[in-house]
């Protein structure tokens, strides 16, 4: 008889090898891909490479793992791990020597401030005067103010002059051959307060000499150095301008002195062995 109808339904059917092993072979390859980009990411630690110091001390070698102490004051040898001169430490200096340096190294700086301020006047000096007719009314212009200023004082020193001669007639009516009487305290102050005057003016009018001659001097350096940068000297080459005054030298303070340093001594000690 015929079998009854079962629909899509069937037997079950034996398992192929194959079917499950690709599955497992799929999953052990995505792990190992997985576990080989993990190490790749993971830094590699380099082989710590040792240093070698070494120095001579009172006939024998010394080495170390670090700077030597007692070496200090000589020259250190770095050598390389296999045997080669990596650099050469030089002694630590004393104190004698770090301050002799900072001397040196303060008057190099006051001599490049030096440099720097004449290249500054002179450029300075170009710019203010670029042809002798601007330098000789820029004289002019300075000596005419002091003559006008000696005028004043001339002529002051002349008033009181006449003034005094004044006082000098009526002092002569008190004190004379004839008479001898004591000069009235108003005479007497008005005397000496001419005599105050007249001396102030006549100090101002030599101090005007003085500067009128002082001006002079400067302006005729200042041609002469003027010529010669005009004739193509380069500025600050010359030197500094007879008469004036430094004063970059104050921008190039001296830093303050360094602690004496008598050894050199390593942040952690190290092993050190004679040979």
């Amino acid at each position: 008889m015929p079998s009854p109808h079962t629909g899509g339904a069937t037997a079950s059917e034996p398992v192929r090898p194959g079917a499950l092993a690709a599955p497992l072979l799929l999953a052990a390859l995505a792990l190992a891909v997985a576990c080989s980009a993990r190490a790749a990411d993971k830094p590699e630690v380099a082989p710590q490479i040792r240093t070698i110091f070494q120095c001579e001390l009172n006939g024998k070698k010394i080495t170390s793992d670090r700077l030597i102490p007692e070496c200090a004051h000589k020259e250190q040898k770095e050598l390389n791990p296999d045997g080669s001169l990596k650099r050469i430490h030089p002694p630590t200096p004393t104190a004698d020597e770090l301050a002799a340096k900072e001397e040196k190294d303060r008057e190099a700086k006051l001599e490049l401030a030096a440099k720097n301020d004449a290249v500054r006047r002179d450029r300075n000096l170009m710019q203010r005067f670029p042809d002798e007719a601007a330098h000789r009314k820029a004289r002019e212009k300075a000596l005419d103010e002091l003559r006008i200023a000696g005028k004043v004082y001339a002529d002051r020193i002349t008033v009181l002059t006449t003034d005094r001669k004044k006082l000098e007639d009526e002092k002569y009516f008190y004190e004379n051959e004839r008479v001898h009487k004591p000069l009235p305290s108003q005479l007497k102050q008005r005397i000496d307060a001419n005599d105050a005057l007249l001396e102030a003016q006549k100090s101002l009018a030599q101090n005007q000499v003085t500067e009128t001659a002082r001006i002079n001097a400067l302006y005729d350096a200042e041609l002469a150095r003027l010529r010669k940068l005009w004739g193509g000297a380069q500025p600050g080459s010359l030197g500094p301008l007879p008469g004036t005054q430094q004063v970059a030298a104050d921008t190039a303070k001296a830093a303050p002195a360094p602690a004496a340093v008598s050894a050199r001594t390593p942040d952690t000690p190290g092993k050190t062995s004679l040979k």
